[in-house]
């Protein structure tokens, strides 16, 4: 009897610590699809501005890393989910966000992407709520899709795209440095 105590405190224990984390309400999933690929989950983390929750992003990829140069570098698949958890976040504001974030991952230089940003903006464009979600995925053959909620706005060609693009979370100037350590499983 003590064996079997032991052998199902074990089991509890372990299991426990592969389940993923709740963070503001939102519990990422194990892996996600992109196209063909099974992408595993690499980590998560919480946007927050002014002590107020706005997203959780989850990162999945090909092969898990802990080193953001890598995520920004590779051209292999992998996708971001950014799940809605405030009223606060609006259309306006998340536009806002991104100009500054690509500003910040291509160190001011824009122009070479400028009509690339513009479409990933457009995907961003009706109205956000809480409860939204968006997947950010690329591929190597298929460039970047933005859906919202299931269902394909925008798809943005061009592996250059994606390196400015994912450097929004993952460059020297991430958006967010808790939401960066997050995603990376650092935390």
């Amino acid at each position: 009897m003590k064996k079997i105590c032991i052998i199902v405190l074990s089991f509890l224990m372990t299991t426990g610590a592969f389940a993923q984390k709740e963070i503001s309400g939102v519990t990422p999933a194990k892996s996600i699809k992109v196209g063909e690929q099974n992408l595993s989950f690499n980590g998560a983390g919480l946007r927050e501005k002014m002590f107020l929750d706005l997203y959780v992003g989850a990162l999945y990829l090909e092969t898990k890393t802990k080193d953001a140069n890598k995520i920004m570098n590779n051209d292999e698949s992998m996708a971001i989910t950014l799940d809605i958890v405030s009223s606060l976040i609006t259309s306006d504001k998340m536009i806002t966000a991104i100009n500054e974030g690509f500003e910040n991952a291509t160190k001011g230089k824009t122009a070479p992407l400028k009509e690339k940003i513009q479409q990933f903006k457009d995907a961003f464009k009706d109205e956000i709520v809480k409860g939204d979600r968006f997947v950010i995925a690329y591929t190597k053959a298929g460039g970047t899709s933005v859906s919202k909620n299931g269902k394909t706005v925008k798809t943005i060609p061009g592996y250059d795209f994606k390196k400015a693009l994912f450097g929004i979370w993952f460059c020297d100037e991430p958006a967010d440095e808790d939401l960066k350590e997050g995603m990376l499983g650092l935390d």
